[in-house]
C-alpha cells in the first residue's frame, strides 16, 4: 500500500487529530467540535428546521445550491464522529459540498448520539428523516424519484442501513455514497491489523466508539440493523459508490461490503484513495489527493441524481 500522501502527511504533523474517547466523551466532543474548519460553499443556502423524529424533535439542516431549480434531487446527509461526537455545525462544510457538487438539495441530519443514546437510536432518526423527506418533497421542491443518501464512518454505517430500510419500505433511492463506512463489524479483516495505528482513526479507538454506541449487544454476531454488510439480502439496493482509503481500519470493511453488493447485483464503484486515511473528505479543498478523492464521490453522486445530463 502506498504510503500517506505528502502534502496530507504535512497537515497532518501541523494539525495532529484523533478521533479517540481517551479523555472521555465531553473532551472528545470538544475535540471534534473545535478542529479547524475552512469554509466551504457560502453560495449555499442553509435552513434550520425540526421534524417529527421517533423520540421527539429531530433537528435538520437543508442546504439548497443556488443553481438548484424546481424539482431539484435531494440528498440525505448522515455524519461521522463514531455515533459518539459530531453535529450540524460541525459538518456544515461538508454538506455544502454534497450540495455543491451534486447540484441537489442536502438535507443534514442531528441524530441522537451515544452514550446518551445507545444503537438504536441513530439508525431509527436517520430514517426518519429519510421518510420525512420523501413525503416533504413537494413543500422542499424536490423530486421524490431522485433521493439519495450519503454519510461518512458512522454515517455511511446509517446510510448503508438507511438504504435497506427504503427498499424493504418500497421507498426508492436513486443511490448511496458511501465514504469510509463501518459496515461489516468484522475486527479480524486485514486492515484492522495493518492499520491498527494509522492517523485519525485506530483500531483501539474503532473498539471503544463500537462498544460506547453498541456494547450492549453481542458484537461478535451483530444484528444486520447494526452491521448492515451482515443483512441476508442485499439484492435490491440502491447504486452506490464506496469510498474507502489504504491508511484505514475500516479500508477493508468498506471494500468487502462493495463485493458483496457486487454479487447481489447491485451496481457499485469502489473508490480507494490508497494514500489517505481516514476522514479525509475533511481535508478537501485543502490537499489536493484529497479534494481529487472528494470529488470523484461527488461526480458519481452527481450524474445518479443527473442522469440525463451524464448521458448528454
Amino acid at each position: 500500500m502506498a504510503g500517506i500522501d505528502d502534502i496530507m502527511q504535512k497537515v497532518l504533523e501541523a494539525l495532529p487529530y484523533r478521533l479517540t474517547l481517551d479523555d472521555g466523551i465531553e473532551a472528545a466532543r470538544a475535540g471534534f467540535r473545535d478542529l479547524p474548519r475552512p469554509p466551504a460553499h457560502p453560495e449555499v443556502a442553509a435552513a434550520d428546521r425540526r421534524i417529527d423524529g421517533p423520540a421527539g424533535p429531530l433537528a435538520v439542516r437543508v442546504y439548497t445550491p443556488p443553481t438548484a431549480g424546481p424539482a431539484a434531487p435531494a440528498v440525505l446527509f448522515l455524519h461521522g464522529g463514531g455515533f459518539v461526537v459530531g453535529d450540524l455545525d460541525s459538518y456544515d462544510g461538508m454538506a455544502r459540498r454534497h450540495a455543491a457538487g451534486a447540484d441537489a438539495v442536502v438535507v443534514s441530519v442531528d441524530y441522537r448520539l451515544a452514550p446518551e443514546h445507545p444503537f438504536p437510536a441513530a439508525a431509527e432518526d436517520a430514517f426518519a428523516a429519510t421518510e420525512w423527506l420523501a413525503e416533504h418533497a413537494d413543500e422542499l421542491g424536490v423530486d421524490p424519484n431522485r433521493l439519495a443518501v450519503a454519510g461518512d464512518s458512522a454515517g455511511g454505517n446509517l446510510a448503508a442501513g438507511v438504504a435497506q430500510r427504503a427498499r424493504d419500505a418500497g421507498l426508492a433511492l436513486a443511490f448511496q455514497l458511501l465514504w469510509y463506512p463501518t459496515v461489516m463489524w468484522d475486527p479480524s479483516l486485514p486492515s484492522f491489523t495493518e492499520n491498527a495505528d494509522a492517523p485519525i482513526l485506530s483500531t483501539a479507538d474503532v473498539a471503544a466508539l463500537s462498544l460506547v454506541y453498541a456494547g450492549h449487544l453481542d458484537l461478535t454476531d451483530p444484528p444486520a440493523a447494526l452491521a448492515p454488510g451482515r443483512a441476508a439480502q442485499l439484492a435490491g439496493l440502491a447504486p452506490a459508490h464506496v469510498a474507502v482509503a489504504g491508511h484505514d481500519p475500516l479500508r477493508d470493511d468498506g471494500a468487502r461490503y462493495a463485493e458483496l453488493l457486487r454479487a447481489a447485483g447491485v451496481a457499485v464503484t469502489l473508490d480507494v484513495a490508497a494514500n489517505l486515511m481516514h476522514g479525509y473528505v475533511a481535508y478537501a479543498g485543502v490537499v489536493p489527493a484529497a479534494t481529487a478523492a472528494t470529488d470523484r464521490g461527488l461526480a458519481a453522486l452527481r450524474a445518479a441524481l443527473h442522469p440525463a445530463a451524464a448521458a448528454e
